[in-house]
């Protein structure tokens, strides 16, 4: 069995710790805890881990959050992996900070990410780990806050959190959606 699961986040030092970023930083941590490596792809840096017999691709696309649909639409065909067997992880400001959410389908809720990976995808039907950043930011301000660094008590839990991710990620590749589900969605 094949996965594809894809850390949004923007690439470059400047967007490095920030929330909207927590995609990629997860999806890193995942390859750091099975030692493996990235490498420079077409419109991504790709890994790849296997885990209780599953291959495990990692991307991280390098096409800037908002175009993140090319990325995720060529690495899908590329690797022959269907929609049902990829998970995006995405930050979200509606789902207060360190709280997650699996979900096998749903809209963008205005994440431009995930609006363009809609659009070049087909649909709304592919699975998403939800990753709440919290919304504790003034009215017109929202962009501010999502490509801003957390602060140092979010960066404290940031660990335990991506942990719990981590966790939902290799629980979606073995024992499936509807499962990881229910044994962690918060």
């Amino acid at each position: 069995m094949k996965y594809l699961i894809i850390g949004l986040g923007n690439i470059g030092p400047e967007y490095e710790l920030t929330r909207h970023n927590i995609g990629f930083l997860t999806i890193d941590r995942l390859a750091d805890q099975f030692n493996a490596t990235w490498k420079s792809g077409r419109l991504a840096f790709t890994s790849e881990i296997k885990h209780k017999g599953r291959s495990i691709h990692l991307i991280k696309p390098t096409t800037y959050m908002n175009l993140s649909g090319k990325a995720v639409n060529y690495w899908m065909k590329e690797l022959n992996i269907s929609k049902e067997n990829m998970l995006v992880l995405v930050d979200d400001v509606a789902i207060p900070f360190g709280k997650l959410r699996m979900r096998a389908k749903g809209s963008a809720a205005g994440h431009n990410g995930l609006k363009n990976i809609e659009a070049l995808c087909g649909g709304q039907d592919y699975p998403r780990l939800r990753m709440g950043i919290g919304d504790d930011f003034p009215k017109g301000r929202q962009v501010d806050y999502v490509l801003g660094r957390f602060t140092q008590a979010e960066f404290d839990e940031l660990p335990l959190m991506m942990d719990k991710a981590i966790d939902m990620i290799l629980g979606f590749c073995t024992i499936g959606i509807a499962q990881t589900m229910t044994q962690f969605n918060d």
